[in-house]
């Protein structure tokens, strides 16, 4: 698919899958690659701009990312964010030093309006700063278009060359006009038309599964939740009954799930797919007993997965395709296209096996973001209802539980988080909140109940707001309705005699446990 293309550079931010974002809210497209990325690669792709990401590192110490000058003489416009503009006034032959007073959280700016950068933006704006270096030395043929009470180079600019670097962080809705300023460098400086829209983007992808897949047989892991439900819906369309849909109930849903998936995809649901429905819980729950880390009990219920479906392709005959609702979160976290840390492998990702018998593994939202997911759901008809629905993980919650999955385990927190969904939906706090969930801690308490001693396990009660799940704020769920969520589980669920809520934002938590 033809499309224009800005490309973010990865020095190993937090923010990094929030700039690449922020530059598609204006339909434009954009991925994420490794700063280490080969000139000639980045050549090739023709992008219309390139944005140089946040990072830890100091520019001027040895053995620190930097990119080569090179970059910045291949007449392709560059915007440097914090560490990414340090490391353009570095190379470029600028100055950058430690600083006598650090800078991090809200900060006035003052900028200059002239500049094509800050276009339409206060000349006084909140920004959100976060460093320890700073631009002491401009690089020659660049003029300052911004600064703080502590920060003499908040940005800096050559015009000529296309070349900006700013100290702050457009990319995080902290900064008031951030939007503003990273569409004014899209739109305006990369001279990008913003033709990245989801109705040529479902077309296109109907298009492409079809040339692809030809003839062939195709089996699709169908979860139930929404990646994995508009991408079997996708696929419906592209090439009707040589799909078949397999849902796996590994004893990791939530309560009554799995007979709900079958509602919606089975023989009497809506859609005409091959649906078939595997039960496996003893199965997964042999394979993870014993089994604490998270990461290893991740790939255990990855690889498990496919073995499933390898089993089952075998059954039908010749099955040519998988497919995965993979996402680009999903990717990124996993650690690859970027330079960011693994923040944890993804059962369809990073948690596959090394052998896989199929010929190719199809992931037509690879390239999408949660929310353009949901819009691409919207685009094929599917309702509301389904698009909008409580995200859930695809290890489900073998990764809300703490530690060992057992049978009994999965009994608790299936109960405390229908209580928690029942008591947020009676409180009318759906839709207003974002993704909330109950999880099982691995920590045993005493208490009391019924004038005996107990030793039972404790429940966090989750609950985020967030746009993008690249970042999230816990909810302000009201007190009332944490204490009624609360009296019904330690009542009404076994072996549970103590409820928390974790107040923790992403970052430094993930949304999910583990």
């Amino acid at each position: 698919m033809k499309r224009e293309l800005v490309i973010v550079l990865d020095f190993g931010g937090q923010y990094n899958q929030l700039v690449a974002r922020r530059v598609r809210e204006n339909n434009v497209y954009c991925e994420i690659y490794s700063y280490k990325t080969d000139l000639e690669k980045i050549r090739e792709m023709k992008p219309k701009g390139i944005i140089l990401t946040g990072g830890p590192n100091s520019c001027y110490e040895p053995d620190s990312p930097v990119c080569s000058r090179e970059l910045f003489e291949m007449g392709i416009p560059v915007l440097g964010l914090c560490y990414g503009a340090q490391v353009m006034m570095h190379v470029l032959g600028g100055k950058v030093e430690r600083a006598k007073v650090r800078e991090y959280g809200k900060t006035e700016v003052e900028v200059d309006q002239a500049s094509e950068l800050f276009s339409n933006i206060e000349r006084r704006t909140i920004c959100w700063m976060s460093h320890f270096d700073y631009i002491s030395k401009m690089a020659p043929g660049f003029c300052i278009t911004a600064h703080t009470a502590d920060c003499p180079v908040a940005a800096a600019e050559c015009a000529k060359k296309a070349l900006y670097a700013i100290q702050f962080h457009p990319e995080v809705l902290h900064t008031q006009e951030g939007s503003k300023m990273l569409r004014n460098f899209v739109r305006g400086v990369c001279g990008c038309a913003g033709d990245w829209k989801m109705d040529s983007f479902v077309e296109n992808s109907i298009k492409s599964i079809r040339e692809t897949v030809g003839n062939g047989k195709v089996l699709c892991a169908l979860s139930g939740g929404v990646d994995s439900s508009v991408a079997a819906v996708m696929l419906s369309k592209a090439i009707g009954n040589q799909l078949t849909c397999v849902f796996v109930d590994h004893g990791l849903l939530r309560k009554n799930e799995g007979d709900e998936v079958e509602a919606v995809f089975g023989p009497e649901g809506p859609y005409d797919l091959n649906f078939i429905r595997i039960n496996a819980q003893e199965r997964f729950y042999c394979k993870l007993a014993g089994v604490e880390e998270p990461e290893e009990k991740r790939k255990i219920i990855g690889e498990e997965f496919i073995r499933v479906f390898e089993e089952e392709a075998k059954k039908i005959g010749a099955v040519d395709f998988l497919v995965q609702g993979t996402i680009y979160p999903d990717v990124v976290e996993s650690g690859l296209g970027g330079e960011s840390a693994v923040i944890k492998s993804h059962h369809n990702v990073g948690g596959l096996p090394d052998f896989v018998d199929f010929k190719e593994i199809l992931e037509p939202l690879r390239n999408l973001f949660k929310d353009e997911v949901r819009k691409a759901g919207l685009e094929m008809g599917i309702p509301e209802n389904l698009v909008y629905r409580q995200p859930f993980p695809g290890p489900g919650l073998g990764i809300r539980i703490i530690g060992e999955v057992t049978a009994d385990k999965v009994r608790m927190v299936q109960d405390a988080d229908a209580i928690y969904r029942e008591e947020i939906a009676n409180a009318g706090l759906e839709g207003k909140v974002g993704q909330y969930f109950a999880g099982l801690t691995n920590m045993r308490s005493v208490g009391v109940m019924g004038d005996e001693r107990t030793y039972d396990y404790a429940v966090a009660l989750r609950a985020v707001n967030t746009v993008d799940f690249m970042t999230a704020e816990a909810a302000e769920i009201p007190f009332e309705v944490l204490q009624k969520v609360m009296s019904r589980i330690i009542n009404e669920v076994k072996g549970v005699n103590r409820v928390m809520y974790d107040l923790t934002s992403k970052p430094p938590g993930t949304i999910e446990f583990e």
